[in-house]
């Protein structure tokens, strides 16, 4: 039987916050117009999303600006 999306997502994150916090920032990213990295029919942005994971063709950066300042003593 095949898995559902849900169940795939679940299975491939497990658990983990980098890889949900890829998902959605890509998500994220083809809402707002980004090209997909994979050709595809597909246009939902959550499976065109996973594929690029499942793929290997993205990964997470973190954005400069959201770096904390140092501690102040």
């Amino acid at each position: 039987m095949d898995l559902t999306l849900p169940q795939r997502l679940q299975q491939a994150v497990q658990g983990s916050f980098h890889k949900t916090a890829l998902l959605q920032k890509r998500v994220r990213e083809l809402i707002y117009g980004a090209s997909p990295l994979v050709e595809t029919r597909e246009t939902n942005p959550i499976k065109v999303a996973f594929l690029e994971m499942e793929r290997g063709l993205i990964e997470l950066v973190p954005d400069e600006d959201t770096t904390a300042p140092p501690p102040t003593l």
